[in-house]
């Protein structure tokens, strides 16, 4: 049975208050926190089985120790940054019933207290009031009652063609004054500037005209019958109003939402990032009035982010949006919530890389002298979620710890038994039919060996590994069982021994004997055999070094400086280990045994506390959030926890509505009292709610006016409701609205600004009322601006392809957007595609690649030079004298266009080269010569003197006319 001594891990270092030292001393090392400790652990002897046994069946010269020294850690102070400036109060004047401003500073805890050290200050933020600041001087604008509408005078209402009564539209007037404190008068300018823009003084007006349609007051709301619902009114034309078909076409009745106090809550945006209680439910800090206090809990919660132990339950929250009946958004309150939503969230534990128990130690490398023994942990689990990395794995994924070993030379040799009788394949009898022969020839034979530890009484088999395996005896051999008439020889002899000395030209011998003689036909085998001596005598030996051994640290260290080591060996000429007085002759060596070395202590990453939730990004809208940050004091280093990704979290803020002025479209323009020339536009201002965005849906809705009121909105501080505009007249050159600014362009050259500011333009096009007048109005108008932050934009020119030898040619920016300007014009390509020399042939056209080429139905014939001809006409299947070769060419016309052709004369009168035939001139000459014969004839026939002079022939005019016709 085999016993071992167990040892249990050691504990933590604590003062050792048994040595004997003054009280003075002590106190001082539990004040610093330094100097020498002890360390224990367990020591039990166990045998090989696992069950403990007493401690006197271990050997005691074995027996670990029980008890170390070591070195207690010294206590860590808290360190803090000092204190940041004040932050500045506003130097503006503040509005009445407005709380006091503040002004705060703060510093930020650089290293936790560890080991007992000096806690950290209990105040890192501080807050003041600021002074008072004066109040804001109070200047409000009076406005008076409106003054009876102005109508324009009687002569130039009547001279302008409108109503002869006095009616119409008008201007009413009132008084606009500025006053101060307790409505005393002040000057204009204090209002605008503290009041915003003066109120309108003027307003057009309308009185009634005998024909305008008279309506009777409106009736009362209906009831409402349900929130969502709709209320009406009405009214109804009164006297003559009633027949008259204009009058029927106004409004009689007005309908309304009815007023509902129904809300609903509806989610809006995504969920925050998973905070864990302790990080969001305080920040770490108690709110005082004079300042803010850390709690127990911030200490826990900073070990526990020491440790890397972010993880756990938390909360995570989403914004709430309140909406009345009609989706509208209104305020938080009337939910009867707070506005955000809470849900709880698991945020996984960062995993640690995970490796294996070491395995057991390898067997010494060398089997006679110094080597290296092993041990490996294997991979497991890789890291996860921000866990410890994993130390540096070989190919393997394993990790290794090297030792130094000595093994005894020539400690365990081979042991060897007999060779067993020689053993010869008898014959196959299913095979072989004939009579057996006795066995003999070449056979096998074998023998067992084992490994044995040579100084031991009783020889017990150990691991074949710990003998030389280079010397490791067969354990097969072929034999030989003679044959009838063999010659038979005796085993061979011990080799001869070699002189002392290195002599590379002895030699040494064995023999054998001839036992029995052979028979006819038979000799004997070889009798002596000779082998050189320089294999056993001519050996050198030198000094060699076994691997280095892992970084090996003192007992109570993990990293930092340490020791590596190394045996020194001696190796035969033939590379054989042999023990180290064999190399005693050549000295001693000069390499050294040991070196130091260094483990690298792991460093994990060191976090600054959160920061103070910051205020909401926006003070309305949807887009609203709180965030805060921590900073990265060290980074992580040499296998330490790594930093987290998530440095800065968000939280929602309470939707809250935002009240704006929208202003509406422009009106068309209306001109008072014509059709066309100056006149005035208007558009509308109204008040509107949207989500924090006039732009993104949802779209703004209009509200009343009191809640911009409310909201301190000026509604006539840079606002034009009014403005100019013109309707052109019958000749008049009309330009049409400024088109919208350009992007931002910089003078670029390969692709390159040296500019700072670009330059934006816009422009409007001119339309033409009469053709007459195109030279006294302009081609374009342009307007230009500098900006900032221009991209360098290219232009190319684009051409669209051939169509009748032309094609459309325009410049096109880099950006993909047609222009006008901004290519080269030297550089622009053709439109119109022309051929030298002119196709002037008949038939002929100017073909896609610029040559001249034939129509349909026709073919080319080139000059020598390569220019066309003319064009000839290519035979149909019909012409009996056409060329066999132009027809099986690839101009020879399709059988579907002879189809589609209508049928030809057999007569043409033109040839193949487009020139006339001589026969046409033959025809039209043999018809002229027949006009002139019936002329003659006729003459003559009419002219007869034995006529009466009375009487007279009576001959009608004869009209020729030729009509071009060929078979005439």
């Amino acid at each position: 049975m085999l016993y071992y001594w167990d040892v249990s891990p050691w504990g933590p270092c604590t003062p050792d208050l048994s040595m004997e030292r003054n009280s003075t001393v002590i106190e001082e090392t539990m004040e610093k926190g330094c100097g020498s400790g002890k360390q224990t652990r367990q020591v039990h002897c166990r045998r090989s089985d696992g069950g403990q046994m007493m401690q006197k069946r271990c050997p005691e010269s074995t027996r670990p120790d029980q008890v170390r020294a070591c070195t207690l850690p010294c206590k860590v102070d808290c360190i803090v940054t000092p204190f940041s400036e004040w932050s500045l109060c506003p130097t503006s004047c503040s509005p009445e019933n407005v709380t006091t401003s503040t002004q705060s500073r703060h510093r930020i805890i650089i290293q936790r207290p560890a080991n007992g050290g000096q806690e950290c200050p209990a105040t890192v933020f501080e807050e003041r009031d600021c002074s008072p600041a004066p109040f804001c001087p109070i200047f409000r604008w009076q406005t008076h009652r409106w003054n009876p509408c102005i109508l324009v005078p009687d002569s130039v209402r009547q001279a302008a063609g409108g109503h002869s009564e006095a009616c119409g539209l008008g201007l009413e007037t009132r008084a606009v004054t500025c006053v101060g404190l307790d409505d005393a008068p002040a000057d204009v300018a204090e209002c605008v500037k503290w009041a915003g823009g003066m109120p309108a003084s003027v307003r057009q007006c309308r009185v009634a005209c005998r024909d305008d349609c008279t309506f009777s007051s409106w009736s009362k709301y209906s009831q409402c019958q349900g929130c969502g619902g709709w209320r009406t009114r009405t009214r109804s034309l009164i006297g003559r109003s009633k027949k008259r078909w204009r009058c029927q076409q106004e409004a009689l009745v007005e309908k309304e939402a009815c007023p509902c106090s129904e809300y609903r809550t509806r989610p809006q945006g995504s969920w925050s990032p998973c905070l864990l209680p302790q990080q969001h439910h305080q920040t770490g800090f108690t709110l005082t009035r004079r300042g803010y206090h850390q709690s127990q809990g911030t200490n826990q919660g900073w070990r526990a982010r020491a440790h890397g132990k972010e993880c756990g339950r938390g909360w995570r929250y989403r914004a709430l949006a309140c909406l009345d009946h009609q989706g509208g958004l209104v305020e938080p309150a009337h939910c009867n919530n707070s506005g955000i939503e809470e849900e709880m969230c698991i945020m996984p534990c960062p995993l640690d890389c995970r490796l294996s128990e070491w395995s057991v130690w390898s067997l010494c490398s060398a089997p006679c002298g110094g080597g290296v023994k092993v041990r490996s942990q294997w991979l497991r689990e890789k890291p996860f979620n921000g866990g410890r990395p994993c130390p540096k794995l070989d190919f393997k994924n394993q990790v290794s710890e090297v030792v130094p070993c000595y093994s005894e030379c020539d400690l365990y040799v081979w042991e060897v038994e007999p060779w067993s009788m020689c053993v010869v394949d008898p014959p196959n009898t299913l095979t072989n039919s004939s009579t057996a022969q006795p066995l003999c020839g070449e056979g096998i034979q074998s023998r067992k060996i084992r490994c044995v530890r040579k100084d031991e009484e009783k020889q017990s088999r150990k691991d074949d590994s710990l003998c030389d395996q280079e010397e490791r005896p067969v354990t097969t051999q072929t034999c030989l069982l003679p044959c009838p008439g063999h010659c038979v020889t005796s085993e061979w002899s011990q080799w001869s021994e070699c002189a002392a000395g290195c002599n590379e030209r002895e030699l040494r011998w064995r023999t054998r004997t001839v036992l029995r003689m052979p028979g006819k036909g038979h000799t004997c085998p070889q009798l002596n055999q000779t082998q050189s001596c320089a294999n056993t005598t001519c050996l050198s030996y030198s000094y060699a070094y076994s691997d280095w051994s892992s970084c090996q640290l003192s007992d109570h260290a993990v990293c930092g400086q340490g020791t590596k080591t190394r045996l020194l060996n001696c190796v035969r000429s033939d590379g054989k280990l042999v023990e180290l007085s064999m190399c005693k002759e050549w000295g001693p060596s000069r390499g050294k045994l040991t070196a130091p070395c260094e483990v690298s202590c792991p460093v994990d990453c060191l976090l600054s506390d959160w920061s103070l939730w910051s205020e909401c990004s926006h003070t309305c809208g949807a887009q609203s959030q709180m965030t805060r940050s921590r900073l990265v004091l060290q980074q992580a280093g040499e296998g330490g926890r790594p930093c987290p990704s998530q440095l800065s979290q968000t939280k929602p803020c309470r939707i809250i509505p935002c009240y704006t002025w929208a202003l509406g479209e422009w009106s068309s323009c209306r001109v008072e009292g014509a059709e066309c020339g100056e006149g005035v536009r208007e558009r509308n201002l109204s008040c509107v709610v949207h989500w924090g965005s006039l732009s993104r849906p949802p779209h703004p809705k209009p509200v009343q006016e009191e809640h911009c009121m409310e909201s301190r909105l000026s509604k006539t501080i840079g606002t034009e409701l009014r403005q100019p505009c013109s309707i052109p007249c019958p000749g008049d050159c009309h330009l049409t609205e400024w088109s919208a600014w350009s992007a931002c362009q910089l003078l670029c050259l390969d692709g390159r600004s040296f500019e700072t500011s670009g330059q934006q333009a816009r422009s409007r096009a001119v339309v033409m009322q009469v053709p007459e007048n195109k030279d006294s109005c302009p081609s374009q108008v342009y307007e230009t601006r500098t900006c900032q932050g221009g991209t360098c934009l290219g232009y190319e020119w684009v051409t669209a392809g051939w169509r009748d030898n032309h094609r459309v040619v325009w410049c096109q920016r880099s950006d993909g957007v047609n222009v006008t300007g901004g290519c080269f014009p030297q550089n622009k390509p053709s439109s119109v595609r022309h051929c030298h020399p002119p196709c002037t042939k008949p038939f002929s056209f100017c073909t896609q690649s610029g040559v001249c080429g034939c129509e349909k139905g026709f073919t080319e014939v080139m000059t020598s030079h390569g220019f066309l001809d003319y064009c000839t006409r290519t035979p149909g299947p019909d012409y009996k004298k056409a060329d066999v070769k132009t027809i099986a060419g690839r101009l020879r016309p399709s059988h579907v266009q002879h189809q589609n052709r209508p049928r030809e004369w057999a007569l043409q009168p033109l040839g193949p080269d487009g020139r006339v035939r001589l026969w046409v001139y033959g025809l039209m000459a043999a018809g002229f010569i027949m006009i002139l014969l019936i002329i003659t004839m006729s003459f003559l026939l009419c002219k007869n003197p034995t006529d009466s002079p009375h009487t007279s022939c009576t001959q009608k005019a004869l009209a020729l006319a030729y009509d071009g016709d060929t078979d005439m």
